[in-house]
């Protein structure tokens, strides 16, 4: 019964990035606007079948639980060759550690796309500012793809575009808080300005935290705790699958201009008794 719900829910015929409106990282056409994450689940069945339910591309795991081991089954083994594994420097608090890190992802997945996590506070778990950009700096240097998550900080992100990042992905709000897009305008600031793809990383809670980020001019959504910590993992991933594309939709389309009085939106020509 629950591989025939399962099937019946991860079909699903939408297009999320149609040739008109393609998604790009460092000249990489991706098939989705939502990037989710592999941690947190109650079991893997339930990550796998919410994976394909978020019609994700790219999954990103923490090289901590990638195995190097041919015994140890790992997210890789699990997920397969079906998406672009991205792989973290979750936990790292130092440069060094983190280009440590990239480098055993690298050679584990074959893979220079790396998405850069350096925690400079370990109670709000707030990226470094100072040390993300040197890392990135220096992970850029050895010909890493670098996606790093960083602080909704417009000079922070510039900093890292500069430095030859791939995106940035500031913070909605703090890592598994669920408190959706804290500060809508430093966002919609960095997205205004920046040369490469913004992707919202943390604190997106559900799909209405999706749609804003869209509509506030970003690339994409990076989704993890909201799908895994969900009632319904699958329903919540496939809610956030669809609010990234209503976002990006309505973003492209223009919305009509706020007023402060009422309007008719019907005219008052013909009325019965006029």
């Amino acid at each position: 019964m629950l591989e025939s719900r399962t099937q019946d829910r991860t079909q699903d015929p939408i297009i999320d990035c149609p040739d008109d409106d393609p998604f790009e990282i460092a000249g990489v056409k991706m098939r989705s606007r939502l990037m989710v994450g592999t941690g947190g689940y109650s079991n893997r069945q339930a990550m796998v079948e919410s994976i394909a339910a978020s019609g994700a591309e790219i999954v990103t795991a923490s090289i901590r639980r990638i195995s190097l081991e041919l015994y140890d089954e790992s997210v890789v083994d699990v997920l397969g060759d079906r998406y672009r594994i991205l792989p973290n420097t979750a936990g790292c608090e130092t440069v060094e550690d983190v280009v440590l890190t990239a480098e055993l992802g690298r050679e584990a997945l074959q893979t220079d796309w790396v998405k850069l996590e350096l925690i400079g506070d370990r109670e709000t778990l707030y990226p470094d500012p100072g040390f993300t950009v040197q890392a990135a700096e220096e992970l850029v240097k050895r010909g890493f793809v670098v996606l790093p998550f960083c602080s909704d900080d417009p000079v922070t992100c510039r900093r890292l575009w500069e430095v030859g990042c791939a995106t940035v992905m500031p913070l909605g709000s703090p890592i598994g808080s669920g408190v959706g897009i804290a500060n809508p305008y430093n966002i919609e600031q960095i997205c205004a300005r920046s040369p490469v793809p913004v992707v919202v990383d943390a604190g997106i809670g559900t799909a209405l935290d999706a749609v804003q980020a869209m509509e506030l001019g970003c690339a994409a959504v990076m989704a993890n705790t909201s799908i895994a910590k969900a009632a319904d993992p699958i329903g919540m991933a496939q809610g956030l699958r669809h609010a990234v594309i209503a976002g990006r939709r309505a973003r492209l389309s223009g919305r009509m201009p706020k007023k402060d009085y009422a309007e008719p939106s019907s005219p008052q020509i013909g009325l019965v008794g006029s």
